[in-house]
């Protein structure tokens, strides 16, 4: 028996933000950006739109994919999806940034977008881990039920909504953006999701968090929420050298133990895939690793962070233009806010 991706799908905003763009809202400039992210653009949502629309296009877009279908009607795909759609046993929908506080889940309203009346679902919180995460568990899912032959992994996130956007420390960073992929249950011997890491640092949780809002702090009746000051609102907050720090080690540590669990070589790996974070974290993995920098796959240029969400758009990229190839060993790797980490050996 194996896991496999059987199809992949991503979606983002229409609005592309550039950092010229935003040189005219903060004190900030492309090259001071680029410098200290690798970032040169991002997707931003208008206000109508939240991460279940996300959501449900990067599924429709995986969904046909699986389906079999891969031209450009809509109308088509919408077709191929809603079909497939039904064959999906659950729902595992990574995001920090919910339609709705508390309930319902992001991963329900996704269930009703999309048809998929015969799936459970619910939502999974480990930030820019969240795909690494949500990929295992519906892995688990579909292992331990025999009845149980098809999962949808969506990872959706509209950043753009929960940011000060007067800190250009971390505003320029974010972008919005949802990728999915369609995992099947197959009788290959061997293949698919080969083996999994996952891990968290809570101790530092503080690094990165967004403080108010839940039940450790929440909002008091009349008060006044701010979106420009961080103790009246639900912002981003980010230690930024700690989390450099601990993104760095976190990566070459999951990319040691994934080549010694899963007894390969980097010369073995075809591409690795991280998250989308920053590209000065990545430089500095394969510095320390001594890995090309070519053997990561990075797209940060285009689309920012954009959290759980960076890796299944990365992958979704890839798969399209034909960059993988069947029999492919990759590497995912997440890392963020928790503070959680974790990797995946998938052979495609």
């Amino acid at each position: 028996m194996a896991i496999e991706i059987i199809g992949t799908g991503k979606a983002v905003p229409p609005n592309k933000v550039t950092n010229n763009d935003l040189t005219a809202k903060i004190d900030t400039s492309d090259e001071w950006i680029r410098s200290h992210s690798g970032i040169g653009s991002r997707y931003i949502a208008d206000e109508n739109t939240a991460s279940s629309d996300l959501a449900a296009e990067a599924a429709k877009n995986a969904l046909a994919m699986a389906a079999g279908y891969s031209g450009d009607d809509l109308a088509q795909r919408d077709k191929a999806a809603a079909e497939i759609a039904q064959t999906i046993d659950i729902i595992v929908l990574a995001t920090v940034t919910p339609d709705f506080y508390g309930t319902p889940s992001t991963a329900c309203i996704l269930q009703d977008k999309i048809g998929a009346i015969n799936a459970g679902a619910f939502d999974i919180t480990a930030t820019c881990s969240g795909f690494i995460y949500s990929l295992e568990t519906a892995a688990g899912f579909l292992s331990i039920n025999a009845q149980r032959k098809r999962a949808l992994v969506v990872c959706a996130e509209v950043l753009s909504k929960l940011i000060n956007w007067s800190d250009r420390s971390t505003c320029v960073l974010f972008g919005d953006g949802a990728g999915a992929v369609v995992l099947e249950k197959t009788g290959a011997s061997s293949g698919g999701l080969m083996h999994t890491l996952l891990g968290a640092d809570g101790s530092r949780h503080e690094s990165l968090m967004m403080k108010r809002g839940g039940t450790r702090f929440p909002y008091k009746d009349g008060e006044v929420i701010n979106k420009t000051d961080s103790a009246h609102c639900t912002c981003v907050e980010m230690n930024g050298q700690e989390v450099y720090n601990f993104a760095v080690k976190s990566v070459t540590d999951t990319i040691t133990s994934l080549l010694k669990t899963g007894n390969i070589t980097i010369d073995d790996v075809a591409y690795i895939v991280p998250h989308q974070a920053n590209s000065r974290i990545v430089q500095a993995a394969s510095n320390r690793l001594h890995i090309p920098i070519e053997k990561f796959f990075l797209n940060i240029e285009e689309y920012a962070n954009t959290s759980s969400a960076s890796i299944p758009i990365a992958l979704d990229e890839m798969n399209r233009s034909g960059k993988l190839k069947k029999g492919d060993l990759i590497l995912t790797i997440g890392f963020g806010g928790g503070l959680t980490y974790g990797g995946n050996i998938i052979k495609w």
